[in-house]
């Protein structure tokens, strides 16, 4: 069956039938601790009874509408997310790029109502924002790009986490109109900036009358111990976007806005056929109402937190690891050499990883795990890595 796919992915030898919490099953009723969650999709593990009551409940009785009438549950949950987020109004649509398509699109529009011709955005070396034409020439991975040249123009990389080059850049060109950065990047490594990055990146924006904005895709929905990164750096973005853990699985996509960013848009300058429809928008309302009821963001701030220490303690001396960092649940052990293979052998043992940036073992557990799995995620990448490295 496999061969009638296109070949643009490269699956591992395994087929999951059901999945429970942070386990999966495959087809020979092998069990699987999944300390990825679809990378960072399933925030609250697989079946939650609430998730699953949430979109039966709404397939059976409406589906989909168009955005051409109202929808309660859109506009229920563009309520909530922007409360949350301190925001003041939402787009959805249905994956992290088409969000990023949204803010790009924003950006643009500011700067034409600046009068500037060529709107540039100020996006970061090392960063993931998709694979649409626009945000894969955001994204700072020329392994991204390669191929799909001619890219889009409008986009200025700079090096993460040193505001100086950009500071450099406002002093050489007038046409930026917006920062694009990720709080803490994903598919680059599970960088963490210093704490005064965001502050500053705000500070630039404020002063040039740039956007800011936020790829919150990875990060939020409570994964790094707050509803979203940007809120540890005391900062408020002028727009957020968001996927992955939103949805749980379903797919949802959301570009938040405020101020001058957030009445950009008129209708009939953007729009998504099947974004923000009553299904997955039941979805995503009880994925946050699940996150506050059982407070999953400051246990996520705290279970990563003892996970990183008993990494520290567990690797720290380990020839050949460069290092342990994360943040909340949003974990990596960064080794001196490519680990790609790693993803097989911890297969083999029965516990889902992934290797970014090359060399790079990334863990993105559930928000829902237990003190116990959390525990047995650690042994096993201990030994994985001691064993891989020796």
């Amino acid at each position: 069956m496999a061969d009638h796919l296109m070949h643009n992915y490269a699956p591992l030898p395994v087929t999951f039938v059901r999945g429970e919490g942070a386990w999966l099953w495959d087809t020979e009723e092998r069990a699987y601790l999944d300390a990825l969650s679809g990378v960072a999709v399933c925030g609250l593990g697989h079946a939650h009874p609430a998730i699953a009551d949430a979109i039966a409940e709404q397939a059976r009785t409406l589906v989909h509408t168009s955005n051409w009438y109202h929808i309660a549950r859109q506009e229920a949950l563009a309520a909530k997310l922007t409360a949350i987020a301190g925001m003041d109004n939402a787009f959805f649509c249905n994956s992290g790029a088409e969000a990023n398509e949204a803010a790009i699109k924003l950006a643009r529009l500011h700067g034409r109502q600046k009068q500037i011709e060529t709107p540039t955005i100020v996006v970061m070396d090392g960063s993931f924002h998709g694979r649409t034409m626009a945000t894969l020439t955001a994204t700072g991975n020329p392994k991204v790009q390669a191929g799909f040249e001619p890219l889009v123009p409008g986009f200025v990389h700079v090096p993460y986490n040193d505001v100086s080059a950009i500071e450099q850049l406002a002093a050489q060109r007038d046409d930026i109109v917006a920062i694009m950065v990720e709080p803490i990047t994903g598919e680059g490594g599970i960088r963490i900036p210093t704490d005064d990055y965001l502050p500053q990146l705000r500070g630039l924006c404020d002063a040039h009358d740039w956007l800011l904005i936020a790829d919150e895709i990875q990060t939020g929905m409570g994964r790094t111990g707050q509803w979203f990164a940007f809120q540890h750096s005391g900062i408020q973005p002028d727009i957020i976007t968001l996927a992955k853990g939103l949805g749980n699985g379903v797919p949802i996509g959301a570009c938040l806005a405020r101020g001058r960013a957030a009445d950009l848009f008129q209708p009939g300058q953007h729009g998504s056929t099947y974004g923000g429809n009553p299904l997955v928008c039941a979805a995503a309302l009880a994925v946050i109402e699940t996150i506050e009821r059982e407070h999953l963001a400051a246990r996520a701030g705290w279970l990563g937190q003892h996970m990183l220490n008993r990494l520290y303690e567990s690797l720290a001396k380990t020839p050949g690891v460069v290092e342990c960092r994360g943040k909340g649940l949003m974990l990596a052990v960064e080794l001196d050499r490519p680990c790609g293979e790693l993803m097989q052998q911890a297969l083999d043992k029965g516990l889902l990883i992934n290797v970014t940036a090359g060399n790079v073992l990334r863990l993105l557990p559930p928000l829902i795990l237990s003190d116990e799995e959390a525990e047995q995620i650690i042994n096993g990448v201990s030994e994985l890595i001691q064993g891989f490295l020796a």
